[in-house]
C-alpha cells in the first residue's frame, strides 16, 4: 500500500473533528440542519487552518444520505464515494493551475447535467485568487446565479486580491489560526494513534513553530518519526527543524548588548564550522531579541523553560528598549544584505561586530528616568539650584546635588534683604525671574515655570538661564548664552518635548509659532580681554572679572 502522509491521514472527516474553527462549524451545521445551504461560499483564512477540509466535509453533509445533526454519515454511498474521489458530482479544481478562461468556461457548460448520484453538483476552487481577470468576468453570472442543483465553494488565503464582484456573491467565512493548546491537542491525539512517545515541552515548541497552521505542525511531526523512532524530545526537533542551539544564540545576544565583539566572533566562528545557515541563525537573533524585548515589558513569552527565561530576563536588565528595537531591525536588515551578498561569511561576521557598537546617545534614557525622580524632592524645597547655567548643568547631570538646613536658611535670609517686601517664592523661581528680567521676550520666564508645574523638570532644568527672542513672526528662538551640551540638545529635540514648548509658546502669543535653540557659543566669537584693565597679572593666566557700574 502506497505510503499517505500524516496531515491527509489524519484530515478530519466531520465538523466535530475540526478544532480551532468551532464559531464556524457551528454555522455550517446549523444551515445543513434548516436547509438553508448557500448556493455560494467563500473560506478565508491562512495555510492549514481547515479551508479545504470544511469545504469537503460541507460538500459530503448537504450529500449524505444520512446526515445527522448536520455531519455527514461517512458510511453510505455518496459519503464514500466523495471520501474515495470517485464521485464525479463533486469536483475539485485548484485555481493556481487552472486559472485560465477555459477551464471556466467548462465548468459552466458542465453545470448544465444533473448529478449523477448526489443531490448537489459541487465545485470546490482552491486558491481562487489565482484565476485571472477573464476567468473571473466568466465566472460572475454562473456564481450569482447557478442552477438549483449546483454550489460553489470557493478556498483563499489571498481575499484582498478578489474582485468585489465576487465577494459580493459569496457567504465569506474567515478561518483564524489556529492556538498552540488546541494544536497540542490534536497532536497528542495523532501521537496516540500513531504510537508516538513525546514530551510535553515537543508538543510546545512544534505548535510555536507551526505557528497557528495545523499541517505545518503535522508535518513537523511527520518529520521527528521519519527515522522510525517512537519517542520525541525537545533537542530532536531543533536538530530536525534547523534551529541552532540556544547557547549559541543567546551568547551571540549577550555579546552584542554588552558590545563585546570578542564573544560575538567567538560564536560566529561556530557557526560557520558546524555549517549552519546564516540567515536562519540571525533570524534566530531576531526572535530572541524579540523575546528580551517582551520580558522587558512584562509580557509572556513561548518556547523556553524556566532556567531559559531567567537567563533571558537577566539579559534584558543589560539594556533599554529602545536599543533593543534598534538591535532587532539591524540583524533584521543584515539577514536581508546576506541574501543577495556573495561574501556572506565576510558581510555575516562584519554585520555582527557593527551591531555590538552603542549609540552616542546611549544611557539617555536612564539618565531622564533619573531626573524625572527628582521632581518630589525639587517640590519639596531640599534642591538648591544655582544662579550660574554651567553649575546647574553639571548637578543636574550628576543628580547629586545636596544642601543643609542652615544654607538653605542662610539663602532665604539673603533673599529677603535683596527684595524686602515680597513674599518668600521657590528658589528656583527666583533664579530665572532675576536672570530674566529685562531680556527677551517677557513671557519666557513664565513658560518656564508652567514646565515646572506640570511636571516637565528635564526641561525645566534645561531651560534654566536661557533668553526667548523673536527670530521673525513665525519663529521664537531659544538662546543657551552658556552653550548646548549634547545631552540637553537630546533632551530638548526630542518630539514631545518639543512640542510641549511649542505649545506653551503658540498659547502665549496668540498664534501657531516654531522654536528653534540657538548656541550662542558657536555663533558669538569669545570676547577679548581689555588692553587696560587697570592691574598688572605680570602675565600669570588668573581668570578674573570686570563688573560695570
Amino acid at each position: 500500500m502506497a505510503y499517505t502522509a500524516l496531515y491527509r491521514k489524519f484530515r478530519p472527516t466531520t465538523f466535530s473533528e475540526m478544532v480551532g474553527q468551532e464559531a464556524i462549524t457551528k454555522t455550517l451545521k446549523n444551515q445543513i440542519k434548516a436547509g438553508r445551504v448557500g448556493h455560494a461560499y467563500l473560506f478565508c483564512g491562512g495555510r492549514g487552518t481547515g479551508k479545504t477540509s470544511s469545504a469537503k466535509i460541507l460538500a459530503r453533509a448537504v450529500n449524505c444520505l444520512n446526515p445527522k445533526d448536520g455531519e455527514p454519515c461517512n458510511e453510505c454511498e455518496v459519503c464514500k464515494g466523495i471520501l474515495s474521489g470517485s464521485l464525479t458530482d463533486v469536483v475539485e479544481m485548484d485555481a493556481a493551475s487552472n486559472n485560465g478562461v477555459d477551464d471556466i468556461r467548462a465548468i459552466r457548460e458542465e453545470v448544465n447535467f444533473l448529478p449523477t448520484l448526489a443531490k448537489y453538483r459541487i465545485y470546490i476552487i482552491d486558491e481562487v485568487h489565482m484565476l485571472t481577470d477573464s476567468a473571473f468576468n466568466a465566472l460572475l453570472k454562473t456564481l450569482e446565479e447557478p442552477p438549483e442543483h449546483v454550489k460553489f465553494i470557493l478556498a483563499t488565503t489571498e481575499p484582498q486580491k478578489l474582485p468585489a464582484t465576487i465577494l459580493s456573491r459569496c457567504q465569506r467565512f474567515d478561518f483564524k489560526q489556529i492556538s498552540d493548546n488546541d494544536i497540542i491537542s490534536r497532536l497528542k491525539i495523532i501521537c496516540k494513534e500513531s504510537n508516538v512517545e513525546i514530551t510535553e515541552e515537543a508538543l510546545k515548541m512544534i505548535a510555536v513553530l507551526s505557528e497557528g497552521a495545523m499541517r505545518d505542525a503535522i508535518s513537523i511531526l511527520e518529520r521527528c518519526i521519519q527515522d522510525g523512532e517512537t519517542k520525541i524530545s525537545e533537542e530532536k526537533i531543533r536538530e530536525l527543524v534547523g534551529i541552532p542551539q540556544l547557547t549559541y544564540i543567546h551568547g551571540a545576544c549577550e555579546g552584542i548588548i554588552e558590545s563585546d565583539t570578542d564573544k560575538v566572533l567567538e560564536v560566529a566562528s561556530k557557526i560557520m564550522e558546524e555549517g549552519k545557515d546564516l540567515n536562519n541563525f540571525l533570524w534566530e537573533i531576531v526572535k530572541y531579541l524579540k523575546d528580551v524585548l517582551l520580558i522587558k515589558s512584562n509580557a509572556k513569552v513561548d518556547l523556553y523553560n524556566e532556567e531559559e527565561i531567567k537567563q533571558i530576563k537577566e539579559l534584558s536588565e543589560k539594556t533599554s528598549k529602545d536599543r533593543l528595537l534598534k538591535l532587532i531591525y539591524a540583524i533584521s536588515d543584515l539577514e536581508n544584505d546576506i541574501k543577495w551578498s556573495s561574501q556572506k561569511n565576510i558581510l555575516f561576521q562584519v554585520g555582527l561586530m557593527k551591531a555590538c557598537r552603542k549609540d552616542e546617545n546611549e544611557g539617555i534614557e536612564e539618565l531622564e528616568s533619573r531626573l524625572n525622580n527628582l521632581e518630589n524632592i525639587i517640590k519639596n524645597g531640599k534642591i538648591e539650584v544655582c544662579s550660574e547655567k554651567k553649575a546647574t548643568e553639571k548637578k543636574v547631570a550628576k543628580a547629586e546635588v545636596e544642601t543643609t538646613p542652615q544654607k538653605v536658611e542662610q539663602k532665604q535670609e539673603t533673599a529677603k534683604m535683596e527684595e524686602p517686601g515680597k513674599e518668600k517664592t521657590n528658589k528656583l523661581d527666583k533664579v530665572i525671574a532675576k536672570e530674566e528680567a529685562g531680556k527677551g521676550l517677557p513671557y519666557w520666564p513664565e513658560v518656564i515655570n508652567k514646565l515646572k508645574e506640570t511636571g516637565k523638570v528635564t526641561l525645566y532644568t534645561n531651560l534654566i538661564g536661557t533668553k526667548a527672542v523673536e527670530v521673525n513672526d513665525m519663529t521664537v528662538g531659544i538662546e543657551f548664552s552658556n552653550g548646548l551640551t549634547s545631552f540637553g540638545k537630546a533632551i530638548l529635540e526630542k518630539p514631545e518635548n518639543k512640542q510641549e514648548i511649542v505649545k506653551l509658546v503658540s498659547m502665549k502669543t496668540g498664534r501657531e509659532m516654531m522654536i528653534k535653540y540657538i548656541d550662542e557659543k558657536k555663533i558669538q566669537p569669545k570676547a577679548e580681554a581689555p588692553k587696560e584693565t587697570g592691574a598688572d597679572f605680570g602675565g600669570l593666566d588668573i581668570p578674573f572679572n570686570i563688573i560695570e557700574e
